[in-house]
């Protein structure tokens, strides 16, 4: 009896055994391009196993039970497709799979910006991508740099801070240049003194997709991301050599030439990007004043890649740029004899060398390591007056990545550090800062149920000037259907003060005193995003997306630039920490329609953003309130886009308690493709939209301007086009 009931046991444990050994791998890949689909998704209905694919676009389902099976392969921007398979099989087999797109084709949804492994779709932190054809284009209007591919997304603002050398930063939500935190492939690089020209020197020709995380993200990265982040994703090597050239001329007279190269070789990888960018300087107003200062840049960035296995990759590379850029008086820069000439030069030096390894490993688990150091070289000149200095930045990180496809952990240490030392005046003090950052983070998603999926993060920062922060965040996410999605998250944020403000770019940091420790505090955030996402089809033949998100983010203790007199004249500028808090409420709303070969998108933003200090309220500057965005495109996929593009600013306030005019800005883009070459035609601001047509850009004479604020392009209308190379 006894030996009865221990075979039948047996029995079932072997039964057990063999119902755990079921084993499908699926190969996805795209039905147009026959490129593997890295991050679909795979899931057995009815049960908690599932995988995401790996970068041979293979997905591995293990433990399969035994029966009738339905297994769901799906992809974002792909039609989903559904499997039903016997288990145990009769054979093992290896399926392959293609998807085709289905409403707008998105080529890339992993986002590295969030630190997980997970697709846009399936993150409960938002984030928007831009990417694929739509990030070419973009690229097209302004291939010098990345200034208009940002400005043109719903609820972000680059802001002017100079008017005659461009000088620009970027606002998320209403708030300043300085709560934004500006990546490149995950490394915090473009901050402090080089943050005033960070924008203008990134050519987007080697990005394959950029992310825009927006609200606190402080937990993901470290201070300095109150408002949000855009993390910036190069190109790596693929299995086919590549090879991108662009040339571009301006009605402006300008000129980009942008290169591209990417291959393997064995177990070797190579990028290497390249180029120059040329503006001479241009004043349409007839003004006198440069609105496009004269530049000329070049940029190098040489990157190796090597692959000891198929799970292991070390990347190594150095990005140079050298810029010259002097912006003034027109007269004087084309060489006449000028007494008492105004003229704002910036000459630029940066080198900066990265490091990192990647070991993915059988279990799904992977191992990161990341070092970047960056020297940047910077020389401001006016008249009488010179600031310069050098900024040595360091970021050094380790992050593992374990668990499993429903419940995903991210743990990691980090050591940042940003000194900047000022070349002597005889007139001021220094404002030298030497600030270090130790950090560890922990990162949580968990899919819960098919409906609910949760992100937890904790980050802990000790800062060498500003002491601890403890840094909490938490996302949700709620699939209640394929057409209905909702998140909901928030977090704590803070910034460690330093000197490099829009407010002291404004006035090239003359007589701007340093901040002192001993009676300044760090400024801390809370900010919370609720967003609701609904995809249908209208009348079966539209496809159509609604994006709602409300936001709300406080910052207590903001330092602000503040003048101090004596006799009446300004004699210096000083940080002040007034008691009190900014905040920016609102909404962006976006709308999408497809049908056929026609695309409408529609975007509005409402930044509702106030200053509070000593019981009174105040509407914060240059920050338009209403902002809408318009953009129709009619394209045939790789053959033609054409794209009729409108954008409304409202009102702003100003200094001295003055009010800017809105306006609207409208720009038409073209573009024919071939298999290896498209040609492209732009004109950028068709009405002419200027500040200077109605409204002062500066009081006083020409040859000491003293500039207002800068809420409206001063360039106009400029016409670019030139050819794209593709082999």
């Amino acid at each position: 009896m006894i030996q009865k009931i221990f075979l039948l046991l047996g029995l079932v444990f072997i039964g057990l055994t063999a119902n755990a050994q079921n084993v499908l791998k699926i190969k996805v890949i795209d039905a147009e391009t026959d490129q593997p689909l890295y991050g679909a998704n795979a899931s057995i209905a009815g049960t908690t196993i599932g995988a995401t694919a790996n970068e041979e676009g293979v997905i591995t389902l293990e433990n399969i039970p035994n029966g009738i099976q339905i297994i769901k392969i799906s992809y974002v921007g792909f039609a989903t497709q559904e499997l039903s398979l016997e288990f145990p099989l009769a054979e093992e087999k290896f399926i392959r799979i293609e998807l085709a797109p289905e409403g707008e084709h998105m080529e890339e949804v992993i986002i590295s910006a969030t630190r997980s492994r997970r697709t846009i779709a399936d993150l409960p932190t938002r984030v928007e991508v831009i990417s694929g054809e739509e990030l070419g284009e973009k690229g097209n209007m302004k291939p010098g740099d990345i200034r208009m591919l940002l400005n043109e997304t719903t609820g972000i603002q680059t802001q002017q801070t100079s008017a005659t050398s461009y000088n620009s930063s970027i606002r998320i939500q209403g708030l300043d240049g300085k709560y934004t935190q500006l990546l490149k492939d995950g490394y915090p690089l473009y901050s402090g003194f080089s943050g005033g020209l960070s924008l203008l020197q990134i050519v987007p020709l080697d990005l394959q997709q950029v992310e825009v995380v927006k609200g606190a993200s402080s937990t993901l990265y470290g201070g300095g991301a109150i408002s949000g982040l855009v993390n910036l994703v190069s190109k790596t090597p693929g299995e086919e050599r590549e090879i991108n050239f662009l040339l571009n001329g301006t009605s402006a007279l300008g000129l980009d030439v942008s290169g591209f190269y990417s291959d393997t070789f064995g177990k070797f990888g190579t990028t290497v990007f390249a180029s120059y960018n040329y503006s001479d300087p241009y004043d349409p107003a007839d003004i006198g004043l440069t609105a496009i200062p004269e530049v000329n840049r070049v940029t190098i960035n040489p990157k190796l890649f090597y692959y000891p296995s198929k799970n292991a990759t070390l990347e190594l590379g150095v990005n140079t740029v050298i810029e010259e850029r002097t912006g003034g008086n027109m007269a004087f820069l084309e060489g006449d004899d000028v007494a008492d000439p105004y003229f704002e030069r910036n000459n630029t030096e940066r080198i900066t060398t990265r490091a990192g390894y990647t070991q993915l490993y059988d279990n799904g688990n992977s191992l990161m390591i990341k070092n970047s150091f960056s020297f940047f070289e910077r020389k401001i000149e006016i008249p009488d007056f010179t600031f310069s200095g050098d900024q040595l930045a360091s970021f050094s990180e380790v992050a593992y990545n374990f668990g499993s496809t429903h419940l995903e952990w991210v743990a990691g240490l980090n050591l940042v550090s940003d000194k900047f030392t000022q070349d002597p005046l005889e007139t001021s003090e220094v404002v030298d800062y030497n600030h270090i950052t130790y950090g560890a983070f922990l990162q949580n998603n968990w899919r819960i149920s098919n409906i609910f999926s949760l992100e937890s993060g904790l980050r802990t920062d000790y800062q060498n000037e500003y002491g601890w922060f403890v840094l909490p965040r938490l996302s949700a996410l709620l699939e209640f259907s394929d057409a209905w999605t909702m998140r909901l998250g928030g977090g704590l944020g803070y910034k460690t003060p330093t000197i490099f403000t829009e407010d002291a770019e404004r006035i090239q940091f003359r007589n701007v005193r340093p901040i002192n420790v001993s009676e300044t505090e760090a400024e801390r955030s809370i900010g919370a995003n609720f967003d609701i996402n609904y995809r249908t089809k209208l009348f079966e033949v539209i496809d159509f997306s609604l994006n709602t998100l409300f936001f709300y983010t406080r910052v207590n203790d903001p330092i602000m630039l503040s003048a101090a007199f004596s006799n009446g004249i300004n004699q210096h500028y000083v940080y002040t920490q007034p008691d009190g808090y900014l905040d920016t409420q609102g909404m962006e709303a976006n709308f999408r329609f497809k049908y056929g070969n026609f695309k409408l998108f529609t975007g509005y933003t409402l930044a509702d953003v106030n200053e509070h200090y000593f019981g009174e309220t105040y509407e914060a500057p240059l920050v338009a309130q209403h902002r809408l965005n318009n953009v129709l495109v009619y394209e045939i996929h790789e053959k033609l886009v054409i794209g009729l593009e409108g954008y409304y600013f409202g009102r702003q306030k100003l200094e001295g308690g003055m009010t800017g005019q809105d306006y609207w800005i409208f720009g038409l883009m073209t573009e024919k493709k071939w298999e290896n070459f498209s040609l492209f035609l732009n004109f950028e601001n068709f009405t002419d939209t200027r500040q200077t047509q109605f409204d002062d850009i500066y009081t006083g004479s020409i040859s000491d301007p003293q500039f207002r604020d800068i809420y409206a392009p001063v360039d106009g209308f400029v016409i670019n086009g030139g050819i794209k190379i593709n082999l």
